[in-house]
């Protein structure tokens, strides 16, 4: 048996994905506050803290860490947050994450893997002083 998604709850699901992309740190955190769970996951398996993170928001993710999101669950592919950050430069991001309790081994490609690939030195440092 296969039930219909109730078209009110995909709205609402699209609006919370949106403030994610958006970086809207303070309306997120009042979602989630409110009930929407801080690991939601899109039909890509990208978390709120993926979206986030990729389009480069540190308070939007930091808000979510402090909520309970998985700092480093990775989506269909096998990306995770952080390694995603360290692919878009995004390095207040990199650091949002890693104070979250990221793990830079974590994923695949790895932060660690994405850092060396693109020759970001100053990360591979990063990530070796924590």
């Amino acid at each position: 048996m296969s039930e219909a998604l109730d078209p009110e709850v995909i709205e609402l699901a699209a609006k919370v994905f949106a403030l994610a992309r958006q970086g809207d740190a303070e309306t997120l955190a009042a979602y989630v506050d409110a009930g929407v769970p801080a690991n939601l996951t899109n039909d890509k398996g990208d978390t709120l803290v993926m979206l986030a993170a990729y389009h480069g928001h540190p308070a939007a993710v930091a808000a979510l860490l402090a909520r309970g999101a998985d700092a480093d669950r990775a989506n269909d592919r096998g990306q995770t947050p952080l390694a995603g950050a360290v692919f878009k430069g995004e390095d207040e991001v990199v650091r949002a994450l890693l104070d979250g309790g990221a793990d830079p081994e974590a994923g695949t490609p790895s932060a660690v893997d994405t850092a060396r690939m693109f020759g970001k030195t100053h990360l591979l440092e990063l990530f070796g002083s924590r």
